[in-house]
Protein backbone atom coordinates (compact mmCIF):
# COMPACT_ATOMS: atom_id res chain seq x y z
CA UNK A 1 0.00 0.00 0.00
CA UNK A 2 1.37 3.47 -0.51
CA UNK A 3 2.83 5.77 2.18
CA UNK A 4 3.37 8.79 0.10
CA UNK A 5 0.47 11.43 0.05
CA UNK A 6 0.38 11.80 -4.02
CA UNK A 7 0.70 8.24 -4.35
CA UNK A 8 -2.32 7.57 -2.44
CA UNK A 9 -3.96 10.33 -4.68
CA UNK A 10 -2.97 8.63 -7.76
CA UNK A 11 -4.92 5.37 -6.73
CA UNK A 12 -7.91 7.48 -5.71
CA UNK A 13 -7.52 9.06 -9.13
CA UNK A 14 -6.79 5.76 -10.86
CA UNK A 15 -9.98 4.27 -9.93
CA UNK A 16 -11.79 7.12 -11.16
CA UNK A 17 -10.59 6.92 -14.25
CA UNK A 18 -11.28 3.15 -14.50
CA UNK A 19 -14.91 3.19 -13.38
CA UNK A 20 -15.71 6.02 -16.00
CA UNK A 21 -13.62 4.03 -18.36
CA UNK A 22 -15.61 1.02 -17.52
CA UNK A 23 -18.86 2.52 -17.63
CA UNK A 24 -18.45 3.72 -21.36
CA UNK A 25 -16.91 0.40 -22.82
CA UNK A 26 -20.19 -1.05 -21.48
CA UNK A 27 -22.26 1.47 -22.92
CA UNK A 28 -20.43 1.34 -26.42
CA UNK A 29 -20.83 -2.70 -26.20
CA UNK A 30 -24.24 -2.65 -25.51
CA UNK A 31 -24.84 -0.23 -28.52
CA UNK A 32 -23.34 -2.71 -30.74
CA UNK A 33 -25.28 -5.80 -29.60
CA UNK A 34 -28.33 -3.12 -30.52
CA UNK A 35 -26.89 -3.30 -34.06
CA UNK A 36 -26.35 -7.13 -33.59
CA UNK A 37 -29.95 -7.86 -32.76
CA UNK A 38 -31.42 -5.94 -35.15
CA UNK A 39 -29.01 -7.73 -37.91
CA UNK A 40 -30.13 -11.11 -36.68
CA UNK A 41 -33.78 -10.11 -36.75
CA UNK A 42 -33.93 -8.75 -40.30
CA UNK A 43 -35.26 -5.51 -39.38
CA UNK A 44 -33.39 -3.56 -42.00
CA UNK A 45 -34.46 0.39 -40.64
CA UNK A 46 -33.70 -0.55 -36.92
CA UNK A 47 -30.41 -1.58 -38.26
CA UNK A 48 -29.92 1.22 -39.97
CA UNK A 49 -30.83 3.23 -36.81
CA UNK A 50 -29.00 1.24 -34.22
CA UNK A 51 -25.68 1.65 -36.15
CA UNK A 52 -26.09 5.02 -36.58
CA UNK A 53 -26.22 5.17 -32.67
CA UNK A 54 -23.74 2.90 -31.85
CA UNK A 55 -21.33 4.98 -34.40
CA UNK A 56 -22.00 7.94 -32.34
CA UNK A 57 -21.46 6.24 -29.25
CA UNK A 58 -18.32 5.14 -30.62
CA UNK A 59 -16.99 8.49 -31.99
CA UNK A 60 -17.49 9.87 -28.30
CA UNK A 61 -15.58 6.99 -26.80
CA UNK A 62 -12.68 7.30 -29.29
CA UNK A 63 -12.85 11.39 -28.65
CA UNK A 64 -11.98 10.43 -24.66
CA UNK A 65 -9.39 8.18 -24.99
CA UNK A 66 -11.04 4.74 -24.35
CA UNK A 67 -10.43 3.32 -27.77
CA UNK A 68 -7.36 3.78 -30.30
CA UNK A 69 -8.90 5.66 -33.84
CA UNK A 70 -8.12 2.31 -35.33
CA UNK A 71 -10.01 0.17 -32.96
CA UNK A 72 -12.74 2.79 -33.21
CA UNK A 73 -12.89 2.41 -37.02
CA UNK A 74 -12.60 -1.51 -37.12
CA UNK A 75 -15.23 -1.39 -35.06
CA UNK A 76 -17.24 0.44 -37.21
CA UNK A 77 -16.88 -1.18 -40.22
CA UNK A 78 -17.51 -4.45 -39.15
CA UNK A 79 -21.05 -3.34 -37.70
CA UNK A 80 -21.50 -1.09 -41.07
CA UNK A 81 -20.40 -4.35 -43.21
CA UNK A 82 -23.03 -7.02 -41.56
CA UNK A 83 -25.60 -3.93 -41.99
CA UNK A 84 -24.93 -3.45 -45.64
CA UNK A 85 -24.86 -7.33 -46.43
CA UNK A 86 -28.75 -7.15 -45.11
CA UNK A 87 -29.46 -5.15 -48.01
Amino acid sequence: MANIKSAKKRILVIETKTARNKAIKSRVKTYIKKVEAAVASGDQSAAQAALLAATSEIDKATSKGIFHKNTASRKISRLANSVNKMA
